[in-house]
């Protein structure tokens, strides 16, 4: 009966921790940005209709594993809550992201501003997917587990789950190390109109809602994961 109860408050807690994980590698908010850039002379980026010259509008970034989108807001202010799912302005202008490689291969290759953080940011790419598939299979192989009590799949299945965690705090912390000491995020942002904005423009850069869903989710399926090991023992002890 007890391990009954410890297995299915594990299993919460993973499921929990898996969903949030699913939604922060579906969804495009890993980062945030706003921008102001007004691009004087006339070519790519050039900013039209705008109404007063003297307040510029502001452009909204956000990216993610699949997707790289931006738009803008005469009457927006300067805040995240811009990037809420229902409150963004249309139309809404997307590329493909997949943030690797940076820059994003819009004009000529290789691109005179590389970034060697590419390569960097590849161990990103592969350990976002990497603990996506583990963290998937490794629920599928506890709901598998429960209905018998299995000890060797939720051995395995815990062990999936601990993968999964602690790729997922490898991932996080890649991404906080590139956001903060890593990349010229105002180049990265402006892209091909980096050196073409006025002096007086800036860029504000932020951690997205996908971030922030990872990061919730990434001690849940750690304890999941070591929970389901410690109901393992608890049955093989059992059947010895």
């Amino acid at each position: 009966m007890k391990v009954g109860v410890a297995a299915l408050f594990a299993g919460l807690i993973g499921g929990v921790g898996v969903l949030l994980f699913v939604v922060a590698f579906g969804t495009d908010y890993w980062l945030l940005a706003t921008e102001d850039c007004v691009v004087t002379d006339a070519g790519v980026g050039t900013r039209e209709n705008v109404t007063d010259p003297a307040v510029p509008p502001l452009y909204f970034h956000h990216e993610g594993f699949f997707w790289r989108c931006w738009f803008n807001g005469e009457d927006f202010q300067e805040t995240i809550w811009n990037f809420w799912f229902t409150s963004q302005a249309h139309p809404k202008h997307c590329i493909e992201g997949y943030l690797f490689p940076m820059p994003l291969p819009t004009g000529p290759v290789p691109h005179p501003s590389y970034d060697p953080t590419a390569v960097y940011r590849g161990f990103w790419t592969a350990f976002i997917i990497i603990a996506m598939a583990s963290s998937l299979v490794g629920g599928l192989l506890l709901v598998c587990a429960v209905p018998f009590a299995a000890a060797r799949l939720y051995k395995v299945g815990g062990g999936f789950l601990i993968t999964a965690g602690v790729l997922l705090a490898l991932l996080i912390g890649l991404f906080a190390l590139w956001k903060e000491l890593a990349a010229d995020l105002e180049k990265y942002i402006l892209l091909e109109r980096s050196q073409r904005c006025q002096p007086d423009s800036h860029v504000n850069v932020y951690y997205g809602w996908s971030f922030m869903f990872a990061a919730a989710g990434t001690p849940l399926v750690l304890l999941s994961g070591a929970l389901f090991q410690c109901i393992s023992r608890s049955l093989e002890a059992q059947e010895k």
